[in-house]
């Protein structure tokens, strides 16, 4: 049975749809040396092949910054709100495990998805690498990061970001652990759209070709796709460089 980390599938459930409701011998002069892919520019690190060895503690609060295709943003993680989404996030960032991935699914109001790596023997790895759900304490708000499911307890390594108010996907134990920053919704929301919602519902590519043919399939058939270049953790919130607001709130 196809594995699916949908979102969409959840709101089936409550009758919601999904966006509406997602690579010379001779003397000839030398050619311009070709582009390289974000896989080919930055080999995974080795670590991520084994999950079960990631298992560090996050700190109480930490700042991720996210470089893409379309500009920068950055996430602030509290880890009360979903203490085991948390660590799991901040092992997959600390391990570069999201440097090249694409937002493969972005529907314009709803969400955009990411969090399949541009390598097939890191998705291969991570595939069955579930974590137990954490309670909802906070509510799928704009801009607030959060596991997608493919049904309890089976969060691996994919996530969203909400693009609009999702409260209706609390009741289905979607539990978001990080908001963006002020000012990084900007970036955000141009990330490119318009591929709709995935395959076979939409245009967009097929989450099990993506995991095991990784940044090459996407590249082939979905290239205005946008991706992520770097996720780094820059601070702790609050120290050094770890400065900024959450999205939305008040001065």
């Amino acid at each position: 049975m196809k594995r699916m980390h949908w979102v969409v599938a959840a709101l089936a459930l409550a009758g919601v749809a999904g966006p509406a409701a997602g690579k010379p011998q001779g003397t000839a002069p030398k050619k311009a040396p070709a582009k390289k892919s974000a896989s080919a520019a930055a080999p995974f690190d080795k670590a991520l092949l084994d999950p079960a060895a990631l298992k560090e503690k996050a700190p109480e609060t930490f700042d991720v910054k996210f470089t893409t295709t379309k500009g920068e943003f950055t996430v602030r993680v509290t880890r009360a709100w979903a203490p085991l989404g948390a660590d799991r996030f901040y092992n997959l960032v600390k391990h570069r495990f999201f440097d090249g991935a694409a937002f493969f699914r972005v529907l314009d109001g709803f969400v955009v998805q990411f969090g399949l790596s541009a390598f097939p023997q890191v998705s291969a790895a991570w595939s069955k690498a579930t974590i137990p759900d954490d309670p909802v304490k906070q509510s799928n708000k704009n801009g607030f990061l959060t596991f997608a499911t493919a049904g309890p307890d089976t969060r691996t390594t994919q996530l969203f970001i909400n693009l609009g108010n999702n409260a209706r996907l609390d009741g289905m134990g979607f539990s978001p652990f990080g908001q963006v920053l002020e000012g990084g919704m900007t970036t955000v929301v141009q990330l490119y759209s318009g591929y709709g919602e995935g395959a076979p519902g939409g245009n967009g590519p097929e989450q099990d070709k993506i995991e095991k043919l990784g940044k090459p399939y996407l590249d082939k058939g979905w290239p205005k796709l946008d991706s992520i270049q770097t996720a780094v953790v820059v601070s702790p919130a609050g120290a050094p460089g770890g400065s900024g607001k959450a999205a939305g709130t008040k001065k």
